[in-house]
């Protein structure tokens, strides 16, 4: 890179809160630049992995050069929907897969062929898994060859210390584990993260966006950098860590 990018690893086309709120991507590109981030990595859940696809591919058309496509891995009744992952993973160069366990289980039995593609094709997996440490815990065991992205510090605004603490010590112990800032309300815990497992497996994200747009955006990026890491830990959080992991 010819300077350090800020790369937002963590960015909805279509939210999971009970509005299912949808942005545009001329929307997110108008925050990204209020708010000085370079690239941001766009999905949308809270749909089919058909039309996820379908949305990002449509984003990414109109700014290549600064949104980054992930897909969403929905398991259908109807029919199997590994390859249409696979499509965009393979065909569009979507360069990771969101799951989500508000909207399906992560038990083994459904993620595993979803992991298992990961793997095969060096794409991480960035997991809400709502604090469910267990499961993060057997995921890394059992695939660890796949780089999974822990959304959250674990739980979305978590105020369990304690609870934050167990996804932190899950990491240190396996190396395929990132975590991501998005969502964290202890600042303090990402900098904890940072010492324990290093920069270069923790991720800024911020989960956007949300209705007060480069506002938020800006308080996420300020949150980061209050932390007073030294200046090469904060440049791989805010955007070197990502880009190696995707190979941007």
């Amino acid at each position: 890179m010819s300077r350090n990018l800020i790369i937002d690893s963590h960015v909805h086309l279509k939210h999971g809160g009970p509005e299912k709120t949808e942005y545009s991507a001329e929307a997110i590109v108008e925050i990204m630049d209020e708010a000085q981030i370079d690239k941001s990595v766009v999905f949308a859940m809270s749909t089919t992995t058909h039309r996820s696809i379908e949305m990002a591919s449509r984003a990414v058309s109109k700014f290549a050069d600064r949104l980054i496509p992930y897909v969403y891995a929905l398991p259908s009744y109807e029919r199997p929907v590994i390859k249409e992952i696979e499509r965009a993973i393979n065909d569009l160069e979507f360069r990771g897969i969101k799951l989500h366990i508000g909207e399906c289980t992560l038990e083994r039995y459904v993620t595993e062929p979803v992991l298992k593609l990961a793997e095969r094709y060096a794409v991480p997996c960035l997991i809400d898994c709502a604090g469910r440490y267990k499961l993060i815990e057997e995921i890394a065991r059992a695939f660890p060859e796949t780089k999974i992205i822990v959304a959250h510090l674990g739980k979305y605004l978590c105020k369990d210390e304690a609870l934050i603490d167990k996804f932190i010590q899950i990491a240190k112990a396996h190396k395929n584990i990132f975590l991501d800032t998005s969502g964290v309300i202890i600042p303090q815990k990402i900098k904890e993260a940072v010492n324990t497992i290093g920069s270069n497996r923790v991720i800024f994200g911020t989960d956007g966006p949300k209705p007060n747009g480069a506002e938020y955006a800006r308080a996420e990026l300020n949150k980061i950098k209050k932390l007073k890491l030294n200046p090469n830990d904060e440049r791989a959080v805010l955007g070197g860590t990502i880009t190696k992991l995707l190979k941007l």
